[in-house]
């Protein structure tokens, strides 16, 4: 009872400062949208360059926190070693990456489309190879179960970030000060300044870990070296192609879009300015997954198991719905989360939640695969799904410009979902209640066309008065048919009472 207390208390700290987390980072979108119009192409560049920040933390890490966790409770092995061990490993592996991209800088940023700002890439490169190096003192302190210092530094180090975005992209150059003559006349800040800004704050962390990182005395082990590789690598192909499914869209945008290198910028930033207010479905999803997965595992051993994931699936989809509609009927005001010259690319939103919402189940059906020791039919999965999502970008960019990113993205989840719920059917056969799902998809779908005339025909307090009551009736049909008042807590006892 007292490890199962304290895993609980573990998961809610883990997951509530990945979801505030989430949440306060969410708040750079508007601070940078304010200071940097979509003309420029500024924020093309920021979405551009994470996007490899994306795909680069998990090649630099290479599946190397599971290996720790797997190889530290192995018999046999001595974990002091073992950390030891993947300090070093990670740290080799890091610095010699380092040299020799700022060996290749040159080539390398122009292959990229920054010939003329080769310290994008630099400083880029050097933050996320530090940021992989950090990722196994991080996993140290779960290790140790120290949740509270790994939420804190986690924390500490989005809150820098922010306080010094709006410190040098609002405060200062409204106050026309400018105490480090980083400014020019006209008071612009090269968008530079937001790579070094998070290099800052990443050199901040790495300090606050130095106690972690006594854990390079313990010595190397070779023969753990060798092991730990071999198991390593197909977590590795199976992160990356994941990854790809996230990321690939924001960096073969440039190399296909039909325009100039300076317009795809723009309307690339516009893109990752936009699917921002997606990121909602994100940390919903986010939320979910950390109360999931323990869940799952936990009940893998019952007999109902079973019907019970195949009702956790349809409330994932009901809630998630929910979440959809509740964006979208609020638009109107969630829009002033960024600037207004990126508005246009507002039509992307309810495409990426939808392809989020599609992620998630793709995430619930994921636990046939695991719980049967199947592992390689998820990284033939995610890999289908990156193919489907690359050739959608090629073939599509040229013609129809960031919408084709949108759809990729949900074209490459739906053939996931849909092959994983294929494939799953035959190796660990669930019989979730796909009438039941199907009929709260249609209501959705049906509610969202209402929303979409609402906002188009009325002005915006009308449009929010009606897109309310849209969502007031979806919560109604959810009370109706799945969630009766009495079987809420607190005031289901009232509710109780009356009947």
């Amino acid at each position: 009872m007292a490890n199962l207390k304290s895993l609980a208390k573990d998961t809610a700290i883990y997951g509530l400062s990945s979801i505030v987390a989430r949440f306060i980072n969410f708040l750079l979108v508007p601070i940078q949208t304010a200071r940097f119009a979509a003309s420029g192409g500024e924020y093309g560049v920021i979405t551009n360059v994470y996007a490899y920040v994306s795909i680069l933390i998990i090649l630099l890490t290479f599946g190397m926190e599971t290996t720790f966790f797997r190889f530290m409770s192995k018999d046999g092995e001595n974990p002091e070693r073992i950390y030891s061990t993947t300090l070093r490993i990670v740290a080799t592996t890091s610095l010699l990456s380092i040299v020799l991209v700022l060996c290749l800088l040159h080539p390398i940023a122009s292959a990229m489309g920054y010939a003329d700002h080769p310290e994008y890439v630099g400083v880029m490169y050097v933050t996320v190879a530090i940021d992989a190096f950090m990722a196994i003192p991080f996993a140290y302190l779960r290790y140790q179960h120290r949740p509270v210092k790994f939420a804190t530094l986690k924390i500490i180090n989005i809150l820098l970030n922010i306080t010094l975005n709006l410190l040098y992209l609002i405060v200062l150059p409204s106050l026309k000060l400018n105490p480090f003559g980083i400014y020019d006349d006209q008071f612009t800040l090269d968008v530079a300044f937001v790579f070094y800004i998070n290099l800052v704050c990443t050199l901040f962390s790495l300090v606050l870990l130095w106690k972690e990182l006594r854990g390079f005395r313990f010595g190397f082990d070779g023969g753990a070296c060798r092991r730990m590789l071999s198991y390593t690598w197909p977590l590795l192909v199976m992160g990356v192609a994941g990854q790809l499914n996230q990321a690939a869209s924001q960096i073969l945008f440039p190399y296909f879009y039909d325009g100039s290198a300076e317009d795809a910028r723009v309307q690339l930033g516009i893109y990752g300015a936009c699917i921002k207010i997606a990121m909602i479905m994100v940390m919903i999803t986010q939320a979910f997954r950390f109360a999931y997965e323990p869940f799952v595992f936990g009940k893998s051993k019952d007999k109902d198991n079973r019907d019970t994931y195949a009702q956790a699936m349809k409330f994932y989809v009901i809630f998630t719905l929910l979440a959809f509609l509740c964006v979208m009927g609020y638009i109107h005001v969630l829009k002033y989360i960024i600037g207004s010259d990126y508005w246009e690319g507002l039509r992307v939103v309810p495409i990426v939640m939808a392809a989020e919402i599609m992620f998630g189940v793709f995430f619930n059906l994921s636990f046939w695969y695991k719980l049967t020791d199947r592992t390689i039919w998820g990284a033939w999965f995610s890999g289908l799904g990156a193919l489907v999502l690359i050739m959608v970008d090629v073939l599509f960019i040229p013609r129809f410009s960031y919408m084709a990113c949108a759809w990729a993205g949900l074209a490459a989840y739906a053939v996931s979902m849909l092959v994983s719920y294929a494939v799953g059917q035959r190796y660990y056969p669930i019989r979730y209640p796909l009438g039941q799902i199907a009929f709260y998809v249609v209501v959705a779908l049906v509610l969202f066309a209402g929303m979409t005339v609402a906002n188009r025909q009325l002005p915006m307090w009308g449009a929010l008065a009606v897109n309310t009551l849209l969502i007031l009736l979806f919560l109604a049909v959810i009370i109706r048919r799945d969630m009766p008042l009495s079987a809420l807590p607190v005031i289901g006892k009232y509710f109780r009472q009356k009947e």
